[in-house]
């Protein structure tokens, strides 16, 4: 447990915890603290292992840099800026705090970054936490495994590795919170894309009870796998290397090579279209786990089953999530009709699916069927749907949509996916939000970003961000644009078509 905080005068802020003392810096009025270790680095005989408790330090440990992020994917080049990071310390955490000291007992707000499960570190300049800590909360960011290191499915290693390391995560701020100013009983998960997956597997999980009392889940990513489904593409990534999908063989294969090898087979998904099904189509060879232990079941069919009863929700998502991802194909405003016509015959609902979205919106062209189908079946209908699930069980949620249009790139993107990022940590001119927000932020963006995050850190002072909670009569949901407003939700047609669908755990076609 944590023993004590302070800050001589003249120095920089220090703080005992369990595992040993930490000395961080001041930065614009706030103490910050970043690449604290929370687990053991999960490499030679640890490695794909589940977490293990970090070994203590004598004396007093430098905590001011970021700890090098985990091996992943190469996208957006990520892959660089990991290997770039010396060190295997992949499983640190980061702390802001406007009153570092026991007995403060701020609620404490804890980020998973997205990713689609394949990139994502803490460390990148969007995640600074000094806004939001200034508006008198403890943030904390931290690392977790993706890929093939945090989801491969291998003989061998605990499933959903990625999963089981945000959990380690949150039993540190359980343990260690108090000492930097914040409430341990006050803990509020956040997150977005695959983060907000994240949050709404932690929601289904045993293992994930009592850490955490509310949860704001940003465009909750719907996919999830079965074993079988995850073992085959795992057999896929390792034959890539020659090798076998189990510890034996991969646990001495470079970080660096494994997940060269999970990028190989997810660029080229679509031979295995007739074996994995929908996620071919969006190359997300990575996802979490439902197999029973770690991840009993959906979190949709444990939030319908009353786990989260007692879990304060709020969720919500852009209105054109899928715009950014069509820009970064290179399609945006070239969708052929065949090319929406297999986007509406793949992700479309059920057997009717695609006539429903063509009945429902007799007017669209091609470019918004294929946004519209896409946007619902991968972040607008999975997060309206954990709303509902916990509003059947007589939980509490409220629900949000962003509808206010990026300025970047002409206006083109719209209210598109990751948009809510930098609103509401309040990063409005760093990192890759400027694409979206531009250069320099309008008094229009930051006005937005203020309500936003004033909101987020209501919630997770007391559960209510200022609207009403959501009911399966009126629907009301917050929306966030130039003039905000609370509204019926307003994706009603889509709503009516994704009505029955339960959102099952993807499966191996044929296996």
């Amino acid at each position: 447990m944590t023993v004590a905080a302070s800050e001589p005068s003249g120095a920089q802020p220090e703080v005992r915890l369990a595992a040993g003392a930490v000395r961080g810096s001041r930065e614009a009025g706030v103490a910050v603290f970043r690449g604290i270790p929370f687990a053991e680095p999960p490499v030679g005989a640890l490695r794909f292992a589940a977490p293990r408790p970090v070994r203590g330090w004598d004396g007093v440990r430098t905590a001011v840099s970021y700890g090098p992020p985990p091996p992943q994917g190469g996208h957006f080049g990520m892959d660089a800026l990991s290997q770039a990071a010396a060190g295997d310390d992949w499983l640190t955490v980061n702390v802001w705090s406007p009153d570092p000291g026991p007995g403060a007992g701020l609620p404490v707000l804890v980020w998973i970054q997205g990713g689609a499960y394949t990139i994502g570190m803490s460390g990148l300049p969007e995640y600074d936490g000094g806004r939001l800590a200034r508006a008198g909360v403890v943030l904390v960011t931290f690392n977790y495994r993706v890929g093939l290191e945090g989801f491969g499915q291998f003989e061998g290693a605990p499933a959903n590795r990625g999963l089981l390391d945000q959990v380690a995560a949150l039993e540190w701020v359980r343990d260690n919170i108090g000492a930097f100013g914040g409430d341990p009983d006050r803990v509020t998960v956040f997150g977005q894309s695959a983060g907000a997956g994240s949050v709404a597997a932690l929601l289904a999980m045993p293992r994930a009870a009592g850490l955490f009392g509310r949860a704001v889940a940003q465009s909750v990513q719907g996919t999830f796998f079965s074993p079988e489904l995850a073992a085959d593409i795992a057999a896929s990534c390792a034959a890539e290397l020659g090798l076998r999908p189990t510890v034996t063989d991969l646990s001495a294969v470079d970080p660096a090579r494994l997940s060269a090898a999970g990028d190989a087979v997810g660029a080229k998904m679509a031979q295995w279209a007739d074996r994995w099904g929908p996620i071919t189509h969006r190359a997300i060879p990575f996802s979490p786990v439902v197999e029973g232990d770690v991840l009993p079941v959906t979190p949709w069919q444990a939030l319908a089953d009353g786990a989260g009863r007692d879990i304060e929700l709020l969720v919500g998502h852009t209105r054109d999530e899928q715009r950014l991802l069509t820009a970064l194909e290179g399609l945006l405003g070239q969708v052929t009709q065949e090319q929406a016509a297999t986007a509406l015959d793949v992700f479309g609902p059920g057997q009717d699916g695609a006539r429903r979205y063509l009945d429902g919106h007799p007017a669209a062209g091609p470019d918004e069927l294929y946004e519209l189908v896409q946007s619902d079946w991968l972040f607008r209908m999975p997060s309206l749907h954990l709303a509902e699930a916990q509003a059947a069980a007589g939980g509490r949620a409220h629900v949000y949509e962003l509808t206010w249009p990026a300025p970047g790139m002409g206006g083109a993107l719209g209210a598109c996916h990751g948009l809510d990022v930098p609103l509401v940590f309040g990063n409005l001119d760093r990192g890759q939000p400027a694409m979206l927000i531009g250069e320099a932020p309008s008094p229009e963006a930051e006005a937005l970003s203020a309500r936003m995050r004033a909101a987020w850190t209501a919630f997770a002072a007391h559960g209510d961000p200022g609207w009403p909670a959501y009911d399966t009569d009126r629907r009301l949901v917050q929306l966030f644009a130039d003039r905000p407003a609370v509204t019926a939700y307003p994706e009603e047609s889509s709503r009516l078509i994704w009505q029955h669908h339960a959102f099952p755990v993807l499966p191996l076609i044929g296996g």
